[in-house]
Order: C-alpha cells, then structure tokens, then sequence
C-alpha cells in the first residue's frame, strides 16, 4: 500500500520537471484563448472535420469494403460480450465529446457552442459508424450502441449543465488474458488487437472525485474513488456462438470492483502543457489496489489491478 502513493508522486514530478523545462512556445499555444479566437475556431472546425472525415473513410475502405453489403437493418447484440462493448462506446462517446468540447473552449467558444458543437462530437461520430454496420450484411446497426452512445454523451453534458465541471470520469484499464490465445482470431493476436478485442481484460470504471462531493479539507483534490465492471470467461459474443470445442472454456462471470484513482485534471500547475497531457492521460485508470466482487459474491483482493 506504501509504494502506490510513492509511485504517483515520483511520476507527477518528473512530469512537472519536464513541464519546467518545455518550451514556453508550447506553453502559450496550449493556453486556452479568453475571448473568441477565430483562426484557433476555425482551427477545430476544420482539423476535426478532417480528422474524423479521414478517419470514416479509411474505416470504410479498410474494413467495411470487403464485406458484403445488404439493406439498412437492426441487429439485437444486447447480449454479447456481457454489455462490455456498451460500456466501451459510453467510455468512447464521452472522451471524444469531452475532448471536442474542451478544444472549443482553447478557441474561445462560450459554453453553449462546446456543448452543442464540441460534446455531440462522439455520438455524431460513432452513430455514423453504426450506419455502416446497418448496411453491412456481416453486422447490422445496434440500437443497445447508439443508446450507450447517447449515455456517453449525456453523462459529459449533463455534469457540465449540473456541477459545471466532470466530478464522475468513465476510465479503462486492460490486462492480458489466456483467453486470447485459445481464438485470436476473434479476441486479437499480439497486445494491440488484444488491447481492442479482448474484452475479457478490458475493466471500465467510473471515477468519482472524492472533494468534490464532500468539499472535506482533508481530503486531496485529486483523490478519486472508482467503481469498475469487467467480466471474463467469454470465448464469443454470446453463448449461443461458442464453437463446440471451447465450451469447457464458458465460465461467463461479471466482476465489480472497488478501487482508489487519481484525477490528474486536478492537479494543480501552471504548465498548460502538463494541464493538456494530464488531460489526455485521465482516461485511463491508474494502478493500484481494488477489491473484486463478482456475480457469485465470491471476493478477491489485488495488490496492483490495471
């Protein structure tokens, strides 16, 4: 238990060492603009049309392209992966919105124009990725998707229209599994498609800032309690696809936990280069001791869970 705060401590100073020493060029360009700014405006505009254009297209071309087409229709997958991959397009919807947003807000953008135009960036985005699956005959539309899209996004919007700040921040955190190898070609080959595919490693979690709840002195600013989901012993998406030959292997279990986190968003600096890395840094969950509670009510203690 001693070593965890040690580490983070150690990590944030050289970061902040690092920050000292960064160039104040990087510094000034970061900080966001007080009064609309409108080439940084236009900046995002474009850069994200771009960004997520580009990116649509290059799915299209590399992934959807080789499968075969059909009419625009619905699939039911509600019950596959155990809803991990729901909670990965809330995970997903509500960074990218939240990253949107706070790019607007660097331009100078009141807060209407975040919300409206920087916030809805992720659900826009991954909405239209579920158009492509409903015209493919491999997959179809989900409706259980574009509501954990819709969720993603309302949980950014509403925190800002509530508290004025994000209190609550939906992490990830991943481990390697045995799961991978006995179908990699389904739960990914090698650490990056395993890191994407294999939802028997993936946890999500809601990370909520401890003093910002209870205003208590005490307790540091950066401080968060975490709650996580994972689930494992999934060779498919549901039980009805397990080839007959893993289904030894069908040991489908949810698993909660309980955890402590750090918000980096609230650590105090005046580098807005460490304030923009610590942002993009907060949407993964740190190390660090969890209980674990599964759906049996069987509970188990890790030293370090990632």
């Amino acid at each position: 238990m001693n070593k965890f705060p040690t580490f983070v401590l150690l990590w944030i100073a050289l970061l902040l060492q690092w920050g000292g020493q960064a160039q104040s060029k990087l510094n000034a360009f970061l900080t966001p603009s007080d009064t609309v700014n409108l080439p940084r405006k236009n900046t995002v505009y474009v850069t994200e049309a771009t960004l997520l254009g580009g990116t649509l297209i290059g799915l299209n071309q590399i992934w959807y392209k080789d499968y075969p087409k059909s009419s625009f229709h619905f699939k039911n997958d509600n019950d596959d992966w155990q809803q991990m991959d729901k909670i990965g397009h809330l995970y997903s919807t509500y960074h990218i919105g939240r990253l949107g947003a706070e790019t607007l807000a660097w331009s100078g953008a009141n807060k209407k124009q975040q919300l409206v135009y920087g916030a809805t960036l992720g659900f826009a985005f991954l909405t239209t990725v579920e158009v492509f699956d409903g015209f493919s005959e491999e997959w179809g539309a989900s409706w259980g998707d574009v509501i954990a899209n819709a969720a993603g996004t309302g949980l950014y919007v509403s925190q800002e229209l509530l508290w004025k700040e994000q209190r609550i921040v939906p992490k990830f955190s991943f481990h390697r599994t045995r799961y991978a190898k006995l179908r990699p070609e389904t739960l990914g080959k090698g650490f990056n498609e395993e890191l994407l595919k294999d939802y028997n490693g993936q946890t999500y979690w809601l990370s909520a800032n401890l003093y910002a709840f209870t205003k208590a002195e005490f307790i540091p600013k950066w401080l968060n309690l975490a709650f996580g989901y994972g689930a494992e012993g999934m060779i498919s998406g549901n039980e009805a696809t397990i080839p007959e030959e893993f289904a030894f292997e069908n040991h489908r279990t949810r698993q909660f936990y309980l955890s402590f986190d750090v918000d980096l968003t609230k650590i105090e600096t005046q580098s807005h280069t460490l304030k923009t890395l610590f942002t993009l840094f907060n949407t993964v969950k740190i190390p660090a001791p969890a209980l674990e509670i599964n759906q049996f009510a069987r509970t188990k203690m890790h030293f370090i869970y990632f």
